[in-house]
């Protein structure tokens, strides 16, 4: 049978943590961490994936900052409200919502961020950062699957990692993350030929492709890890009183073509998801750590 990487046990697990960590640091501090996180216009995704954050930053402890902004809001208007949670000294890491509405510089935004506030490790010093192997905030998503590999003790050394998917916000920090760890690593992508047969050569497997159901079964070789990064929702079909379609999650891996194959691989939903969120927490708290000048008594947590 396969290991269940379960990110939703180990995002509960870290998240105690960093409540505990919060409360033994709070007389010292004298504040709580501070996170911002800007939603631009009606995405309804990004409305869900805001309302997770916000409803952990309850959890734990941290203030949220959070700003629902208009949807024709300007590049001006957008980089003074950043300019304006650089200077707040509540405020110890703030995240731009992706995606922005099109008229919106997405690259301009990330560089207005302070990075010492960067809490998605996105802004070009932190990417730097990471390609030299400097510390400092990791993007999220990449960091979380790196301490669900940790948590279940799935070597990465001297293993051959193939990475789908090379957006800035997964892909390529992902393969960096994982060529620090002292993996052989390749980077596939949409114009990738002949997929199935680079992929048959992973010990390690990380999607990221966007695509449901992209890798089946020939795609993956026997005792391979997967990591499915994807999350998408389908129609199953129809309910008879209004004809709205019902949905179901999936990822960009068919689980049920190789579960009985691989050594070990993330479900979803409950794999990565949950740890994408775990890990802004984490970020966030040790930003609260240095700017308060506290122990930093969490940087085991981060890749």
């Amino acid at each position: 049978m396969p290991k269940i990487l379960d990110g939703k046990k180990l995002a509960q697990e870290i998240e105690l943590t960093l409540q505990q960590t919060i409360e033994s640091g709070l007389e010292v501090a004298e504040r709580p961490p501070g996170l911002a996180v800007l939603r631009v216009g009606n995405d309804p995704a990004s409305g869900v994936y805001v309302n997770y954050k916000e409803k952990a930053c309850d959890r734990i402890g941290v203030r949220s900052f959070a700003k629902h902004l208009k949807e024709d809001i300007s590049l001006e208007e957008l980089r003074e409200t950043i300019k304006t949670l650089n200077q707040e000294k509540n405020v110890d890491g703030i995240l731009l919502q992706l995606p922005l509405p099109s008229h919106l510089d997405e690259a301009t935004l990330l560089r207005s961020i302070d990075p010492d506030k960067d809490a998605d490790g996105l802004h070009p010093l932190n990417l730097g950062r990471l390609i030299k192997g400097e510390k400092g905030p990791r993007s999220c998503t990449p960091a979380g699957v790196m301490s669900l590999l940790k948590r279940n003790q799935i070597k990465i050394e001297g293993k051959r990692a193939v990475v789908i998917g090379r957006s800035i916000l997964v892909g390529k920090p992902m393969a960096l993350m994982l060529e620090a760890a002292n993996a052989t690593v390749t980077v596939a992508h949409s114009r990738t030929t002949d997929l199935p047969s680079l992929t048959r050569e992973a010990d390690l497997l990380v999607v990221a492709a966007g695509k449901p159901y992209l890798i089946g079964k020939n795609h993956v070789s026997e005792n391979c890890v997967v990591i499915d990064v994807g999350i998408h929702r389908l129609p199953t079909g129809q309910e008879n009183m209004n004809e709205l379609k019902k949905t179901k999650l999936c990822g960009d891996v068919k689980m049920f073509e190789i579960e009985d194959k691989v050594a070990a691989y993330s479900p979803v939903p409950g794999g990565v998801g949950p740890m994408t969120v775990t890990m802004l927490l984490a970020n966030t708290v040790d930003r609260w750590q240095k700017h308060c000048g506290l122990p930093l008594t969490i940087s085991h947590l981060l890749p």
